[in-house]
């Protein structure tokens, strides 16, 4: 149990903690401000995914906005393994987009699994967000999430910008897009492992309770399938 203490010994200790709240939202406003200002890099493979309405392109996923972001679930081909994590990510999208995309930003999941193979989950899972197969296709790979058996065995499977991959062939992460008035498509952003917890709106709450994410038995232990509680 933490301390006992008066209301006013408790206002003291709450102000002080609150002075460093907003520097650090001070800081994470400059973080994103710069995060803002990367480079471009246009986007010229003609990438082909596999959705309920057939075979299309990365343009065709940003449907009609001007950014899109693309969450890597990892699905991997013929495995019956549904991540947690990416699950308990899944679990947020359909609420949030119902307001990003009001700011011009498009959404998709992409999962190397083919598209019956997705479909089979969302209708367990009850998501309605656009998701398409990349299956047969190098966008997973170009992306940084999946990786190649021989490049795993020889140790070229390079995750998050420095991490070793040694035995899974698909991780997760975040990439974003953006358009311009020309249709020409640019990648300006991803992020993978830790980096995807901003999208995770449930943490938001736990960290400010006592036992904050009650992760006693590892990290996101009690996380599971929202099906399976």
């Amino acid at each position: 149990m933490n301390a006992i203490v008066s209301r006013d010994e408790w206002l003291s200790a709450r102000k002080a903690l609150l002075a460093k709240e907003r520097a650090l939202t001070h800081e994470l406003d400059a973080l994103r401000a710069e995060r803002r200002q990367l480079p471009w890099v246009r986007i010229d493979k003609p990438y082909v995914f596999k959705g309920p309405e057939g075979e299309c392109g990365l343009g065709d996923l940003f449907g009609g906005r001007s950014q899109l972001a693309v969450y890597h679930f990892m699905l991997a081909p013929g495995s019956d393994h549904i991540c947690p994590g990416c699950s308990f990510i899944s679990d947020h999208i359909d609420a949030a987009r119902q307001h990003f995309e009001q700011a011009d930003l498009a959404f998709a999941a992409v999962s190397r699994a083919p598209l019956e193979q997705i479909e089979q989950v969302r209708k367990r899972m009850g998501w309605t967000f656009p998701w398409f197969s990349s299956h047969g296709s190098d966008f997973n790979f170009d992306f940084g999430v999946s990786f190649k058996k021989e490049d795993l065995a020889g140790g070229r499977a390079i995750y998050n910008y420095g991490t070793v991959i040694k035995n899974s062939e698909d991780m997760h992460g975040t990439s974003i897009f953006t358009r311009d008035d020309g249709g020409d498509i640019f990648h300006t952003y991803s992020t993978y492992a830790r980096g995807d917890e901003p999208l995770i709106g449930a943490f938001s709450w736990l960290d400010l309770t006592p036992k904050g994410r009650n992760e006693t038995g590892g990290t996101m232990s009690w996380v599971k399938l929202h099906d399976e509680y």
